[in-house]
């Protein structure tokens, strides 16, 4: 077991390197000349630019990658977790507590290494290319403000799925993800209205011309919700952007301040018809039921895994026979099924930029497919996303279309505007 985890981490780490450095060539390669495409709406300045950053993003992944490697071979091998299991152990006992201070003690630990990663993308990363607004007072309110609401929500759902492990017999995994169904869709209502408004501030969108053009939208797409929010994305950052949340009478779409400021009504419009695409061609609900699939699959291999006792020994770990071992089970599941899962990522790929083109041939249905594209190119170079990515890096990990693919069958989908 250990030898075969050794060689998945090796692939793993091969894989995203190789696509990494497959990823900053070709675009450092194409960022002498804007494609014919975006000429006439995308200067080489901003070209280059976008060539620059997304070669900086790149070269971030790769440490991320490198160190997330580093640190899992540290945990498993490196003696860590067995240290924090013996120390729980011995601080804990053999009962519930041991398992809740086990896992509680590595997810604190994951979060404490991220850390770092995060203030440098932060504070190096953004802010060399102008994106960042966070101050310091502000990650650091945030960063508590996320470590709180993990405590609190999950605390609960970790206690709840240790006693099914230990008590819950059999089919304890089917209860477990009956829970963990519950709590999703629990957290899908909750979120727009409890959680999100803890980091920003959100207000109904306020301009009456297009709150009218908006309407006129949700009315010929048969579309209700809570409202069309704006979110003051600017305190952070000044990236642009626009998304759908929530489900039943809690479903609201909201637009960034930012791309509010820099789009026209009509793109506007369009990018709103896009995210409405997705609420009214089910991507939505697609999307939590695959979840809830693969979570029901994970819980059963997990179960599996539970009466193995060589699985966590396989890795040399030393258990004791008076300890419980849903907890090590449990992190070591959750530390190894991600080596796994990767090799899924250009299938997820693939599912979501099939949603996405059939998201803007809804928008050209229902708004204007030129403006979508116009605001689609204004998003490009505000977030100075990369017109020329690397074919198989953009395969594997974009859930978007490639800039040239997508704005050109979408202008093919509805060559005319509908009616305003």
């Amino acid at each position: 077991m250990t030898a075969f985890l050794v060689f998945l981490l090796a692939a793993n780490l091969a894989i995203k390197i190789w696509l990494n450095r497959r990823q900053v060539r070709h675009v450092a390669d194409h960022s002498g000349a804007v494609p014919p495409q975006f000429a006439a709406s995308v200067r080489l300045e901003d070209h280059r630019r976008a060539a620059q950053y997304t070669v900086a993003k790149q070269n971030f992944a790769l440490a991320k990658a490198l160190v997330g490697a580093a640190l899992f071979a540290a945990l498993i091998w490196g003696g860590i977790l067995q240290w924090l299991y013996d120390r729980a152990a011995e601080l804990f006992g053999s009962g519930l507590a041991f398992e809740i201070a086990l896992a509680s003690a590595v997810a604190v630990l994951l979060s404490a290494a991220d850390l770092p990663l995060e203030v440098w993308r932060c504070f190096g990363l953004e802010q060399r290319f102008g994106f960042n607004r966070m101050t310091p007072a502000m990650f650091l309110s945030d960063t508590l403000k996320s470590a709180a609401l993990g405590a609190l929500l999950g605390l609960p759902l970790l206690t709840v799925m240790l006693e099914l492990m230990r008590a819950g017999g059999p089919a304890w995994w089917l209860l477990a993800w009956l829970c963990w169904a519950a709590f999703s869709l629990l957290m899908s209502v909750l979120y727009p209205t409890l959680i999100a408004p803890l980091f920003n501030r959100f207000a109904p969108l306020s301009d009456e011309e297009l709150r009218q053009r908006i309407g006129a939208l949700l009315t010929r797409t048969g579309f209700r919700s809570s409202g069309i929010y704006t979110m003051d994305g600017s305190r952070r950052s000044t990236h642009g952007n626009a998304y759908f949340t929530g489900l039943g009478a809690a479903k609201r779409v909201v637009f960034y301040d930012t791309l509010v400021e820099r789009l026209q009504p009509e793109e506007i419009e369009a990018v709103l018809a896009h995210e409405l695409g997705h609420f009214r061609l089910h991507h939505v609900t697609q999307r939590i039921a695959t979840s809830l699939g693969m979570a029901l699959l994970w819980l059963a291999i997990l179960a599996w895994l539970q009466t193995q006792d060589w699985f966590p020994v396989s890795l040399g770990l030393r258990t004791r026979a008076d300890l419980p071992g849903n907890a090590l089970t449990l992190i070591l599941f959750a530390l190894t099924m991600p080596l796994l899962t990767f090799l899924l990522a250009p299938l997820y790929s693939l599912l979501s930029r099939h949603n996405e083109f059939a998201a803007d041939a809804f928008a050209a249905r229902n708004a204007s497919a030129p403006a979508l594209a116009r605001a689609l190119v204004k998003l490009y170079k505000d977030n100075a996303a990369t017109l020329t990515p690397d074919p198989l890096h953009s395969a594997f990990y974009d859930s978007h279309p490639p800039a040239t693919i997508r704005i050109e069958r979408l202008l093919a989908c509805a060559p005319t505007s509908a009616p305003a």
